[in-house]
């Protein structure tokens, strides 16, 4: 049976393409502009509103397509909890509409000139701490505390065990009394990330948005950004959301793999978020840190920060808790079950 939200999602789905045919119709006023990646990261002055939309719309596929400290971490942990290719997509789809809304607010500041707190003020630490706060939050509300922040301080210290192997393990009959990933949380999560301030950012919001016609054209420049973007991270949405599928598991162990795998990721991957975002407003010349790789792409053109926290919570802390995950489901299962 059709629902209503499905039926609302292929709706809202729709008007996204049909936006994107808009642009593509509008071919012709662009008249000599060359889209090369030099036009794209450096936009020319006068530009027409067709010729500024698909800019707009070209930047979000590239913002979505590099890795991104303020959409990959997020996308993953609520992808791979949803444990389906349309779920995966579908959490992809939720965080890019939050984000995708603050965009369109970005771009009106933009317009209104009101943006410049941006250029006064370095706000990646404020932003990290809040991020990590609200990825934290959803961590303990998809574990119900069954798995819970472990330091083992006291075996550093030499101490004795105060548990169980076993019990360290956490294996999937504690995972079934976690709660379902809650979408809700993944586009709160967009709103949040979206005041996250980059190259992208910049040219959307100080070079593309002051060219628009007037202010009820303000948000666009923001609003396709935000299109090319949630494209992207609902491609992601669907890849992360397979990477919990394994041959011979059933479907509750895959799906019991995925929410442990995203409380795990957004937990301590929230903890590390929060972390960094507390060093840098206290520290920001940490934030400066960044070691050149040659490439003009933004997200691409050096190893910083950014990269480290989409490496340490994508890399480590997801694909490690992904692993663990699997590794106990397969242990758990006997060798007949898995014929």
């Amino acid at each position: 049976m059709v629902t209503t939200k499905t039926m609302a999602f292929a709706a809202f789905v729709l008007i996204c393409v049909a936006a994107v045919v808009f642009v593509v119709a509008a071919l012709r006023p662009f008249g000599p502009l060359n889209l090369n990646l030099d036009t794209l990261l450096n936009p020319p002055q006068s530009l027409t509103l067709a010729s500024i939309l698909l800019i707009s719309f070209v930047l979000g596929i590239m913002h979505g397509a590099t890795p991104d400290e303020h959409t990959w971490p997020i996308t993953f942990s609520y992808a791979i909890g949803s444990y389906s290719t349309r779920k995966g997509m579908k959490a992809g789809f939720v965080f890019s509409s939050g984000f995708m809304l603050q965009r369109a607010l970005l771009t009106t500041l933009g317009f209104l000139g009101l943006a410049y707190f941006y250029k006064a003020y370095n706000l990646d630490g404020p932003v990290y701490f809040v991020v990590g706060i609200a990825m934290l939050i959803a961590g303990i509300y998809i574990l119900r505390k069954t798995v819970y922040l472990h330091l083992p301080i006291d075996r550093l210290l030499g101490g004795l065990h105060h548990h169980s192997a076993q019990a360290e393990r956490h294996p999937l009959h504690e995972a079934s009394e976690m709660r379902s990933i809650p979408l809700r949380m993944a586009f709160g999560h967009g709103l949040i990330a979206g005041f996250g301030f980059g190259a992208y950012a910049t040219i959307i919001t100080f070079v593309l948005a002051p060219q628009v016609p007037g202010l009820i054209y303000a948000p666009l420049p923001g609003l396709f950004f935000g299109l090319g973007t949630m494209v992207m991270q609902i491609a992601f949405g669907a890849l992360f959301a397979n990477f919990a599928r394994v041959k011979h598991l059933t479907e509750r162990q895959v799906s019991l793999i995925g929410k442990s795998t995203a409380g795990r990721t957004l937990l301590y991957g929230g903890v590390l978020f929060a972390v960094i975002g507390a060093l840098i407003a206290f520290f920001p010349a940490i934030d400066n840190f960044a070691i050149s790789t040659g490439n003009p792409i933004p997200n691409l053109d050096s190893l910083n920060v950014a990269t480290f926290l989409v490496l340490g919570v994508v890399g480590i802390v997801g694909i490690g808790s992904l692993i663990q995950g699997i590794r106990e489901a397969l242990s758990s299962t006997t060798p007949a079950k898995r014929r």
